[in-house]
């Protein structure tokens, strides 16, 4: 078993938002929240307050293969946590489709057993919700300081829709919509979309990926991600005759910053394939301000303003007068996803309550 990649923080962090606890919780019950990447899982035991705050009484991130499964990250967790003889609730924020009481994930090492979990940490209540729909959940929760303004001098548009979108691993976006005191949530597979070209190096980049998979369907994740970047940059070396020498994402955002042309050309390239993508998500949602989380992003920021990002991102013919009052943010707090899995667990013991008192109304008025 490996050890945790640090404790981020031991002391509680209040969170507060304008939602009402479930009565259940009133009372301060902790429960766990998970955020599980195909990198990292983060852990943390939250604690819902009587006027709808969070509290994150601690969190850590722990290196997905360092460890068997999940069970022994959370079994780690837990023993270290004073207050786990009182938790017996756990959200799961993961990518993944839950098939027979097991979320399997191509991008984790391990699947997940929820027979496992509830066995051996004695849970009485488990569940599992799409990360990016989780991430819907938690942007809700951040304050300005947890996001970075990439779009300086467009204007907060107000409580329209909302596009959370994260290339990491994978790429994954959901589409969060208002509604009341709680939000309407739509996780996608936007990244298994077909890759769409936009000018001709794109083009050779999907013609590129075609030779690697005669016949197979080239999706966008296979470009927005930390493997889309190498393949990037591969097939860049591949155009120009040359010998990929770098083996990492990192490798790769290292040489371009000491001036390596083709890692440059392969960071530039993946700052406008982004662009692009937002803009296309943000008019299929009608989305008027974006949430950008993962993993990739904060290690090119810098890339961002000297790239096409903005321009590939507003250049959609008669769309563009729209997409302009678009803000987009990059979100900082790593914490997110564990926030949403918290917060939509809050919003599903308030509509369960809801439905078991209409439920209580329906049958006073049949007797």
């Amino acid at each position: 078993m490996g050890n945790a990649a640090g404790v981020a923080s031991n002391a509680a962090t209040a969170i507060n938002a304008p939602f009402a606890a479930h009565p259940a919780l009133a009372s301060g019950t902790c429960f766990i929240a998970a955020d599980v990447g195909g990198t990292n899982a983060r852990i943390s035991v939250v604690r819902a307050d009587a006027d709808g705050g969070l509290q994150v009484l601690s969190w850590r991130k722990f290196p997905c293969n360092d460890y068997p499964s999940l069970a022994a990250i959370l079994a780690e967790f837990v023993q270290d946590h004073p207050a786990r003889e009182g938790i017996d609730c756990m959200v799961i924020a993961s990518a993944g489709v839950l098939l027979d009481d097991e979320v399997i994930n191509s991008n984790l090492p391990w699947r997940i057993s929820l027979a496992k979990l509830r066995d051996e940490l004695h849970l009485r209540e488990l569940h599992v919700v799409n990360d990016f729909a989780a991430a819907a959940h938690g942007v809700g929760r951040l304050a300005n300081t947890d996001s970075r303004d990439l779009t300086p001098g467009v204007a907060d548009s107000g409580c329209g829709p909302a596009l959370v979108i994260g290339p990491g691993t994978g790429l994954g976006a959901a589409i969060c919509i208002p509604r009341g005191k709680d939000v309407v949530v739509l996780p996608t597979e936007a990244g298994m979309a077909a890759f769409a070209p936009g000018n001709a190096r794109e083009e050779s980049l999907l013609a590129w990926q075609r030779q690697q998979q005669p016949q197979q369907h080239v999706c966008t994740e296979q470009f927005l991600s930390g493997p889309g970047l190498m393949n990037i940059y591969q097939a860049l070396c591949a155009q120009q005759g040359k010998t990929a020498q770098l083996q990492t994402p990192a490798e790769i955002t290292q040489a371009a910053r000491a001036h390596d042309a083709v890692a440059l050309d392969a960071v530039l390239a993946f700052c406008e394939l982004l662009g692009s993508f937002i803009g296309d998500l943000a008019m299929i949602a009608s989305a008027n301000k974006v949430f950008i989380a993962g993993g990739i992003v904060p290690q090119i920021l810098d890339f961002i303003t000297r790239s096409e990002f903005r321009a590939r991102l507003v250049n959609k013919g008669a769309m563009r007068a729209v997409l302009e009052r678009v803000s987009v943010r990059l979100v900082e707090n790593e914490k997110l996803g564990v926030l949403g899995a918290a917060s939509w667990y809050l919003q599903h013991l308030r509509e369960q309550d809801h439905r078991e008192k209409a439920e209580q109304r329906r049958a006073a008025v049949t007797t």
